[in-house]
């Protein structure tokens, strides 16, 4: 016979790794893997800094911007957001090279002034990590430089010893 697991034995494995939910909501399958991604993304996700700045827009958001008020003064009914983005899109898409330029420039500046404030940023954080990491240091050699002296275990093996010495004279009494 062949050697090895048949595909029998993997289905038994996966059975068992996707139970059966009461959850009539969710299908019977979905639930189980649903719980194992919302723990992995979880752990992988770092916090956001509010202090980092934000990144600067591209050319169509800069023309976006503008287009949005002239938008909403000539169809003042239209409140839907997707919308005024389908309009842009397809305005800017008519655009000329010559008529993107202006916006190009503006987002090119503001990417100009992003840059500033991130080295600034970058900066900042270099240099609180290498206070963090001084101080770390510190707490090391200060916990290093102390000697570990456990009072217990000194007193109960001074104890011990003079037990067996009371016992040994017991014996030799005893005798």
């Amino acid at each position: 016979m062949k050697g090895g697991k048949g595909k029998g034995a993997l289905r038994k494995e996966t059975r068992s790794a996707l139970k059966p939910v009461e959850d009539p909501k969710m299908g019977k399958r979905k639930a189980a893997l649903k719980d194992d991604k919302k723990k992995v993304t979880k752990d992988k996700k770092a916090k956001k800094d509010p202090n980092k700045p934000k990144r600067p827009p591209s050319a169509f958001f800069v023309f976006l911007e503008e287009f949005r008020k002239t938008f909403k003064k000539e169809n003042p009914n239209v409140k839907a957001v997707s919308a005024v983005g389908k309009a842009g899109g397809e305005k800017w898409k008519s655009l000329s090279a010559a008529e993107k330029a202006p916006y190009e420039s503006k987002a090119a500046k503001r990417k100009a002034e992003y840059g500033k404030l991130m080295n600034a940023y970058n900066n900042k954080q270099a240099e609180s990590s290498d206070d963090e990491d001084e101080e770390e240091k510190e707490e090391e050699k200060e916990k290093r430089s102390k000697p570990e002296v456990h009072d217990e275990d000194v007193e109960d093996s001074g104890q011990g010893e003079e037990e067996e010495e009371d016992d040994e004279d017991e014996e030799d009494e005893d005798d």
